[in-house]
């Protein structure tokens, strides 16, 4: 599982929230939450923000560790 995945996930259950609940506080649908807690690679940004923005959170830009050739 992803990180991101782990944390909608646990932050859903500390809040106490079902999926379905989750779904509608954000506007998305059931599926959007399930597809997302599961790990799938795409999906739409604006509808993760969505969910993100109930726990004051948004997608951002961030550094990529790249391997060196040592690495590989």
């Amino acid at each position: 599982m992803s990180t991101f995945s782990s944390f909608l996930k646990e932050r859903r259950k500390a809040v106490g929230l079902t999926q379905e609940e989750l779904a509608f506080k954000a506007g998305v649908g059931l599926r959007f939450v399930r597809d997302l807690e599961q790990g799938k690679k795409t999906l739409r940004l604006d509808k993760v923000n969505q969910l993100l923005w109930l726990f004051g959170k948004e997608v951002g830009v961030v550094d990529v560790k790249q391997e060196s050739e040592e690495d590989k």
